[in-house]
C-alpha cells in the first residue's frame, strides 16, 4: 500500500472531505498506528473551527484513537509491530519542561494535540510520537477503546482526583457522551451516584447505567433535590449549559467541589458565600497522559464499562460530525476502517 484515506478540512469551518495521503514512514521516536476506530469528540470542533491556537489547515481531527503499531521509528523502545494501542488529546510530551520534569505530561509547555501536532485519527493511518502511546487491554474492542480514550479518562481521572471517597454522593450533571460514562464510573468506582438529566428519558437510562438516583432537570429544583439527599460531595459538570451549571452548586454539601468537564465558553455564576459556608471549591480538570489512559481502559474492563457507541465508516465522516454536533449521538459516534475488530 503506498497511499491511505483521510478525512480533513482544507479551511476554518469548512466540510470534511475524504482524500488520499501517500503513506510514509515514521520518523525517528515516532510510531505509525493502523487506525482501527476514532471516537468523534465534541473537541474536534475546536479544530475545525480554528479556535486553537497556531493551528495549519489542512486538518485532520481526531484524537480518541484505537489501533495496532504498522511500523516502528528509529529509537523506539518498549513497542514492537501489532501491539494494540490508543491516543488520546495528549499528542506526547517534550520531557523536558517544567511540566515534564515533575512528571506532568498533559501540561507539557510543548503543548503536543493529537490532530493539531500531527494529523489525527479520521484517517486510516496515523503517525505519533510514541510517548502519546497507551496500551488497550485484552477483552476491550477497538469502538469500545476509542472513546474511552479521551471522554473515559476524563471522567474516570477526574473522579479519582476529587475528595470523594466511597459512599459519598456524587452527581453527574449532563447525560451525554462524557455523562453516560461517568455515571458508570461513578457507580463502579463506590459513589452513591446521582444522575442529573433532562426529561423522563435520559433518567431511565440513568438508572440503566446503574444511578442510584436521578433528578430531572425539567421538573425539579436540581440544589434542593440534591440537598434533600444531603448534599453533593461532587457535582461533575459534563453538560454544555452554564445556566444548568449555575443552578446545581446551590446542590453542593460541605467541602463540595462543582468539577468542571465541559467546554462550556459562558460564565458560571457562583458567588463567594456559597463556597464559603461550605469551604467548597470550583475545579477544572484536563483527560490523561498515556498511562492515565490505560488506567481507564484497564479499570473499564475490570468493571465491565463500555461506552454507547454509534460505528460508521470512514468514508461518513462528515456525516458522523454533524451528529455530534446536532447532539444527535447516542452517545458517540466512532469512525471505523474496513478492518475494525467491532
Amino acid at each position: 500500500m503506498t497511499t491511505f484515506r483521510a478525512a480533513q478540512v482544507t479551511s476554518p469551518r469548512g466540510p470534511l472531505a475524504l482524500v488520499d495521503r501517500r503513506l510514509t514512514d515514521p520518523a525517528p521516536g515516532t510510531v505509525r498506528v493502523a487506525v482501527e476506530a476514532c471516537g468523534i469528540c465534541h473537541s474536534d470542533s475546536v479544530l475545525v473551527d480554528d479556535i486553537l491556537p497556531g493551528l495549519r489547515f489542512p486538518v485532520t481531527p481526531g484524537h480518541e484513537i484505537a489501533g495496532r503499531i504498522d511500523a516502528l521509528g528509529e529509537g523506539v523502545l518498549g513497542w514492537r509491530e501489532g501491539e494494540r494501542v490508543a491516543i488520546g488529546w495528549s499528542g506526547g510530551h517534550c520531557g523536558r519542561c517544567r511540566g515534564c520534569r515533575r512528571g506532568d505530561f498533559v501540561h507539557c509547555e510543548v503543548g503536543m494535540v493529537t490532530g493539531a501536532t500531527f494529523p489525527g485519527g479520521y484517517a486510516e493511518y496515523v503517525i505519533a510520537p510514541a510517548s502519546a502511546l497507551a496500551r488497550i487491554p485484552d477483552g476491550l474492542s477497538a469502538v469500545d477503546a476509542a472513546p474511552l480514550a479521551c471522554a473515559g479518562v476524563a471522567m474516570f481521572n477526574s473522579l479519582r482526583h476529587t475528595g470523594a471517597r466511597p459512599g459519598d454522593l456524587v452527581a453527574i450533571l449532563g447525560i451525554g457522551g462524557l455523562g453516560h460514562l461517568g455515571v458508570q464510573f461513578a457507580v463502579k468506582m463506590g459513589f452513591r451516584t446521582v444522575a442529573i438529566a433532562r426529561g423522563p428519558e435520559k433518567s431511565h437510562l440513568a438508572r440503566e447505567l446503574g444511578a442510584h438516583h436521578c433528578i430531572d432537570s425539567l421538573a425539579s429544583d436540581v440544589a434542593s433535590e440534591l440537598q434533600d439527599l444531603g448534599g453533593a460531595r461532587v457535582i461533575a459538570a459534563t453538560a454544555t449549559n452554564a445556566e444548568a451549571i449555575t443552578a446545581a452548586i446551590g446542590g453542593l454539601g460541605p467541602h463540595g467541589e462543582l468539577l468542571t468537564l465541559a467546554g462550556v465558553l459562558d460564565p458560571v455564576q457562583v458567588s463567594p458565600v456559597q463556597l464559603i459556608n461550605i469551604a467548597g471549591t470550583v475545579r477544572g480538570h484536563s483527560t490523561g497522559s498515556p498511562s492515565d489512559i490505560e488506567d481507564t481502559l484497564n479499570f473499564a474492563v475490570l468493571q465491565g464499562i463500555r461506552p454507547m457507541a454509534e460505528a460508521l465508516p470512514l468514508e461518513k465522516a462528515a456525516d458522523g460530525y454533524q451528529r455530534m454536533l446536532a447532539n444527535q449521538a447516542r452517545f458517540r459516534v466512532v469512525l471505523t476502517t474496513a478492518d475494525t475488530d467491532r
